[in-house]
């Protein structure tokens, strides 16, 4: 129940440029013909168009590089950006032009963009959407406790120093009995008494109630709390990423609560008193996450997305 361990990441990452491009290219065209044969065509066109929503004639600076200088030297984002979106444009003609952006991204970039993270309102058709920063963002659980048998608590262990949403969710709610919280952040201007101590991700698992509340952009933890037995209860997300949390529906996948979180306990005291409720959310969303378990349908979403990126903005692929 691990989290994903960063050296056996770097092991497989670097294990990728050693493989010859035009073997990949060789790949690249079955894989793309695998979608006509798949059971899961729907599924898969229906992710592949809600990660990449461009539509024809989207263009891109006329500075836009190519792939062919995305490389672990040249890179501009860190080096898990860098590998996370060369293991699938690797297989594509190095002449190709793209955009990156990396880190958490809360804006809508102005030209076609492959970014981790973007907005869920508005019309973000240029925040292309894929798996990034997957080594801490993509990890799920085997949970083996039952819901009953969790405590009946709610707690939330993150960095809270300079992420407004989560300072607010400790002054209204840091000390009661029903909350077990605490600020992780190691340099924080916070109140004192809110720091403390990380948790793993077992211990979390003990309790039945775990907040998923977004920080700089996504809740990091809501992808691995929905492979639990655990409920995951946040305000409705406003951004989303490869998880894509815009689809997710309210006291349906998780627990729903106000902006302000000022019915946190009376929708905690609901679902106690209805149990049966509890665990089917858990059971929906448990189903949700299982989709981004599939490995080799997860690549061929990946390149079918970028793929459809470089079609979009007027390039040839072949």
């Amino acid at each position: 129940m691990a989290k994903n361990t960063k050296l056996l990441y770097y092991l497989r990452s670097y294990s990728l440029l050693l493989c010859p491009k035009f073997i990949l290219r060789h790949i690249l065209r079955r894989r793309m013909k695998e979608i006509n044969s798949s059971a899961e065509k729907e599924q898969i066109m229906n992710r592949v168009n809600y990660y990449n929503k461009l539509t024809d004639g989207a263009t891109l600076p006329a500075d836009a590089p190519t792939l062919g200088n995305h490389t672990l030297k040249n890179k501009k984002c860190g080096s898990v950006y860098f590998f996370d979106t060369y293991e699938y444009t690797r297989y594509f003609p190095d002449a190709l032009r793209w955009m990156l952006k990396g880190g958490d991204v809360t804006t809508i970039p102005p030209h076609p963009t492959i970014v981790k993270s973007r907005p869920i309102a508005g019309d973000n058709a240029n925040s292309v959407l894929m798996k990034l920063n997957k080594v801490r963002h993509f990890f799920f659980v085997d949970d083996k406790i039952p819901f009953e048998k969790k405590e009946n608590k709610i707690l939330f262990r993150g960095d809270a120093n300079g992420k407004p949403g989560r300072i607010r969710f400790f002054e209204k709610w840091f000390g009661h009995p029903m909350c077990d919280l605490v600020d992780t952040a190691g340099h924080s201007v916070n109140p004192a008494e809110w720091k403390g101590a990380g948790m793993s991700v077992e211990e979390h698992l003990k309790y039945r109630y775990i907040m998923a509340l977004e920080g700089v952009d996504v809740a990091s933890n809501l992808k691995w709390v929905m492979s639990s037995n655990s409920i995951a209860v946040m305000p409705r997300p406003t951004y989303e990423t490869w998880f894509m949390e815009g689809t997710l529906i309210p006291n349906y996948h998780y627990i729903e609560i106000k902006p302000d979180y000022s019915d946190l306990l009376e929708r905690i005291d609901y679902y106690n008193n209805h149990i049966d409720e509890a665990k089917e959310i858990i059971k929906h969303a448990n189903e949700y996450a299982r989709q981004f378990r599939n490995k080799k349908r997860e690549n061929l979403i990946s390149l079918m997305v970028l793929a459809k990126y470089f079609e979009k903005t007027g390039q040839n692929i072949s």
